[in-house]
Order: C-alpha cells, then sequence, then structure tokens
C-alpha cells in the first residue's frame, strides 16, 4: 500500500555479515517492505555492521560463544549510537547470543524466534519442523523460545542434522546451491511431513536460497522474510 511516509519512520539496526548472503536477503527484504508500504522512491532507514564471517564461524565451531557474544554486544552499540532504534541479529544462530546483544543496548531486540512463533500460531501450525545450523537445532535457545509460544518444533535426525550444518556452511554460505543438496533437504521435510509435522520453518536464513515453498509439501515459513516484516511493523510503528 502507498501513501505519505510516516511522520517518524524509525532506524533499525542490522548486524549482518552472517553471512553475507543472508545479509543481502535482509536489505532486499527490508527496502522491498518500505516500498510496498509507502510507494514511490521510498526505502528503510537502516545502518548495517558487517564483519568477516570467517573468524566468526571459526569461533563458533571452537565454541567460544563468549568471544562472539563480546563481539555482537560491542557491535550493537555501534549500531545504536548510530542512531539505531532497535536492532535486529541478521542470523538465527546468532540469536543464541540476543541476551547479550539486549543487554549491552536501551533499544529493543526484534527476536527473530518470537516472530517466527507468531506466524507459526497465526497459521495454526504447532508442529513444524526446524531445518537450521546444527547450533539452532540442538540447543534450546530458540526451540525453547519457540516451546515459550506455544510451538513444539521437531528437528531432523542425528545423521540428517550433520548433513545439514555441512550443506548451510560448506556450500550456501559459500554461494554454492546444488541440486543434489536441494534433494537432501527435501527429503528430510517430507520424512517430517510423513511422521506429522505440519510446517516446516527455514531457520536458517540461507535455506531459502537452496530450497524454494513449492519442493515441499508443507507449509514453508521463511524466517529472513518474517523476520524483516516483524523489524518493518516496529518501524513503521504498527
Amino acid at each position: 500500500m502507498s501513501g505519505a511516509a510516516p511522520r517518524h519512520l524509525r532506524k533499525l539496526g542490522l548486524l549482518g555479515g552472517m553471512s553475507w548472503e543472508s545479509t543481502t536477503l535482509y536489505y532486499q527484504w527490508l527496502n522491498r517492505l518500505a516500498r510496498e508500504r509507502l510507494g514511490g522512491q521510498h526505502s528503510a532507514r537502516l545502518v548495517i555492521w558487517s564483519d568477516d564471517f570467517g573468524p566468526i564461524a571459526a569461533a563458533q565451531a571452537a565454541g567460544d560463544w563468549d568471544a562472539l557474544g563480546r563481539l555482537l554486544a560491542t557491535a550493537a552499540r555501534e549500531l545504536e549510537a548510530a542512531g539505531a532504534e532497535a536492532i535486529l541479529i541478521g542470523a538465527n544462530t546468532m540469536h543464541k547470543l540476543a541476551p547479550q546483544v539486549s543487554g549491552a543496548v536501551g533499544v529493543p531486540v526484534v527476536h527473530v524466534a518470537d516472530a517466527t512463533a507468531r506466524a507459526l500460531r497465526a497459521a495454526g501450525v504447532r508442529r513444524p519442523l526446524l531445518l537450521a545450523t546444527r547450533f539452532t537445532m540442538e540447543g534450546d535457545f530458540y526451540r525453547g523460545r519457540l516451546a515459550e509460544l506455544g510451538v513444539e518444533a521437531s528437528i531432523p535426525s542425528a545423521d540428517e542434522r550433520t548433513a545439514l550444518h555441512a550443506i548451510i556452511y560448506d556450500e550456501l554460505i559459500q554461494g554454492r546451491f546444488e541440486a543434489a543438496s536441494r534433494a537432501v533437504v527435501v527429503a528430510m521435510t517430507e520424512r517430517a511431513a510423513a511422521e506429522g509435522a505440519d510446517g516446516v520453518i527455514f531457520g536458517c536464513t540461507e535455506i531459502g536460497l537452496l530450497v524454494a515453498p513449492d519442493d515441499v509439501s508443507l507449509p514453508v515459513f521463511e524466517t529472513t522474510e518474517i523476520h524483516a516484516r516483524a523489524a518493518m511493523a516496529f518501524a513503521f510503528g504498527d
């Protein structure tokens, strides 16, 4: 819907580069949503922090989450100092550090799991499959938060989790999108559907680059879009 710009379109701060493939999607979605709402030449008001993902991925693999928490907390303070009125962490996995980010700033952190849970509940989905990195699938910071909001997410088997994690880090983050890997992810989703899953969460921002909603039989919840919509709702003061 087009129309006059709101009196104050709030500025968003995006913690990006994790990976830059997904940050590109966030940038596109945020600006697309601003244009859809306001029309014409309008775009989102953004400040973006983006770091080299190589050392971040190495720290993840080493389990050095304390160092990563300090990194994101410092970055969030920089975004707030640059005028950000809310913070987005542009990666599902790095929401493991949402408490550190939230504690470092005085502005809200728009949490991807909260936005995803609202979208799932609105669609009547209560038993979705969660596809994500191993850190997100196996940790409690994401599934536990969904459960608190009434959504009981399942995850693939241990072997499937290992395979999916490798696809994300060895292929998707590096801009590789292989048909064989798409078939692997689709097969995971169809097995979950046969076992009673009623939806699938693309809980890694790069998965949607590999698998399209039409590739699977379950309703797809693409977290990049969901998260961006929640952020822009804040920006518009909805």
